[in-house]
């Protein structure tokens, strides 16, 4: 595969707070090679031609259908993108794997069904299995002749994973792992031949296992019935006396943690590429509906309401997107710089640990766009958006699950902020030096400023100090709360907030002056009214979730000196984002179709 032109360093997990970034250091889609094009391409072809059609049947589970279309996939080398070319697999960079992911997202049941097998479901051998275990399960489930399941859920025990019930303890004869309990949510599990099993040796130390659906007191339950994903595969797992070969223990009696926390990490981030592309594709009917719906004498498209909506569409696709590309960059630059280390298997937990806060932002962020453009969709269509015969109704249900995948909305964001305090304290992060680096500037009080000028220019300062308004807020937070800041989510999940409009501006921007320097203003133009409108709204929400966050941990003559200077660092010019939003929106109309791709 030809190389992608990265840059020689990657920057450090969560640096974007404290650091100014350059536009030509952010990998974006306009930097995609032809290989990895290619990838794309034959994925979303595969999608069209083959699973779309059979959505029908899918969705009623017709028995071997969904196996049968993940067996075609591994011929076209689909399912291996993680697993190395010894073992079988395409060896696929992160940023073709985050493309790959997109592109198979068209209908929900597929991507799911895909992400099961070819991510959680394969990774953690991929990543933490020994030589003989890599021989023995990688080649045939990068091929699909085995499909994969991944087992961490259980009713008592779902976003809390420590807290698992399901028991494992050493046979008399040292044979065996005996395991006894019961896994819930298990994508895939109606007809998945391997399962990546967690559970706690003697009761105590959480570990991993490799199942085989044919081991000894294996069981699968019945299929949920689920508001969404219909044509995937969700039941419960059950285990009673179940016997596992001793060599089938994943990685070290108690760490299944770490097994599960880093092979979450990388779900969480290709969640976020599958929820891209099913915003693109929701986008794209919605454009031609509105263009083909005719009411009161004309299209639909052609009132201004609905223009909003594809514009505010596109626009936080826009967003997400930059996001993504710039972490698979990030995290394939790093990646590229651990793979002649001895221990790369280390080095790459190293890695997915780093990009921890990223990953998690784009899971939320990802899925909460989708939610919101799954429901614009439906208010497009109307009364027929509500009908089953059209396809925005099975994308709204579809998308509701994508919150609750890979750890809650509301846990991600609370990882968001321990992480962040985490890497702070080590050291990692210099969170500390930039809080301390503001109260200079607050002390010294406000200073003459040029008007901004140049394009760009003022969202460029409206950025800066977003992350101003992070520093106060969390200061604030940190000072009165201490080492029990993690017992007040509210703020903790407004600070959160905060971390992910930033990341979101900062990118969004920085892709827009790339494209800028690269093709000129007129040829970006449609970038940087984007930006532009993304920036200001985010703005606004970055503010309204500082004030949310002071408000909660000052009070008196303190918070008014708070909040006087939140209104310091929020103060910006004004922005016609009407007019924004209708040029953004004859974009979309122009090609029925998200404008931005590829570029």
């Amino acid at each position: 595969m030809a190389t992608t032109a990265m840059p020689q360093t990657a920057s450090k997990g969560g640096s974007f707070l404290v650091e100014t970034s350059r536009p030509e250091r952010i990998f974006t889609p306009a930097d995609l090679n032809d290989d990895q094009k290619l990838i794309g391409q034959t994925a979303e072809e595969f999608v069209a031609k083959e699973v779309l059609p059979l959505a029908g049947d899918l969705e009623l589970h017709k028995e071997g259908l969904m196996p049968s279309l993940l067996k075609k996939a591994g011929e076209l080398g689909l399912l291996g993108a993680g697993v190395p070319e010894q073992y079988g697999g395409s060896g696929l960079d992160k940023i073709s794997a985050t493309l790959l992911a997109e592109k198979l997202s068209a209908y929900g049941s597929f991507s799911v069904t895909h992400g099961g097998h070819s991510g959680i479901g394969t990774l953690p051998i991929v990543y933490f299995g020994n030589e003989e275990q890599k021989k023995k399960y990688l080649p045939k489930l990068a091929t699909g002749e085995l499909i994969g399941a991944y087992c961490l859920s259980e009713a008592q025990a779902g976003s809390d994973a420590q807290n698992a019930r399901t028991r494992a303890v050493l046979s008399p004869d040292g044979k065996h792992w005996i395991l006894n309990g019961q896994k819930m949510w298990i994508t895939n599990g109606g007809f998945a031949d391997v399962f990546i099993v967690f559970a706690k040796v003697d009761g105590e130390k959480f570990s991993c296992f490799i199942l085989e659906r044919g081991f000894p007191g294996f069981s699968v339950g019945a299929e949920e019935k689920k508001m969404g994903i219909k044509g995937s595969s969700t039941v419960p797992i059950f285990f009673e006396n179940c016997q596992v070969p001793k060599e089938n223990l994943l990685h070290e009696v108690g760490r299944g943690h770490i097994v599960a926390f880093n092979i979450l990490n990388m779900g969480r981030f290709s969640l976020g590429a599958y929820c891209l592309g099913g915003s693109k594709k929701v986008l794209e009917a919605s454009a031609k509906y509105a263009r083909e719906r005719v009411a009161f004498g004309r299209p639909i498209g052609e009132f201004g309401l609905i223009r909003e909506k594809l514009a505010e569409m596109a626009i936080r696709t826009y967003a997400i997107e930059s996001m993504l590309y710039r972490s698979a960059g990030m995290i394939e630059a790093a990646m590229s710089a651990a793979g002649a280390a001895a221990d790369k298997t280390q080095q790459l937990m190293k890695v997915l640990e780093e990009y921890a806060i990223e990953s998690s932002i784009s899971k939320v962020y990802g899925s909460e766009v989708l939610d919101f453009i799954v429901d614009e969709a439906v208010q497009i269509y109307g009364g027929y958006g509500f009908h089953e015969d059209y396809p925005v109704a099975r994308a709204y249900r579809d998308s509701r699950v994508n919150r609750i995948f890979e750890g809650t909305n509301e846990i991600n964001r609370l990882l968001i902020i321990q992480m962040l305090m985490k890497r702070a304290m080590s050291g990692a992060l210099p969170l500390l030096a930039a809080g301390a680096k503001l109260q200079e500037e607050i002390m010294a009080g406000p200073q003459f400023e040029e008007a901004s000028s140049g394009l760009l220019a003022e969202e460029d300062r409206v950025v800066a100090n977003a992350k101003k308004d992070f520093l106060l807020a969390a200061g604030a937070a940190v000072q009165k709360h201490r080492e029990q800041l993690g017992d007040q989510q509210e703020i903790v999940g407004a600070l959160a907030n905060i971390v992910m409009e930033v990341y979101a501006m900062e990118t969004s921007l920085r892709r827009a002056q790339k494209a800028v320097a690269g093709r000129g203003e007129a040829a970006a133009s449609g970038m940087v009214d984007a930006a532009r409108c993304f920036v200001s709204d985010a703005a606004d929400r970055v503010e309204k979730s500082a004030r949310t966050a002071l408000g909660a941990v000052a009070e008196g003559d303190m918070l008014r000196t708070q909040l006087a200077v939140l209104k310091r660092f929020s103060k910006r010019e004004p922005v016609d984002t009407i007019a924004l939003r209708r040029r953004v929106a004859a974009a979309v109309q122009t090609g029925d179709r998200y404008p931005f791709e590829g570029r």
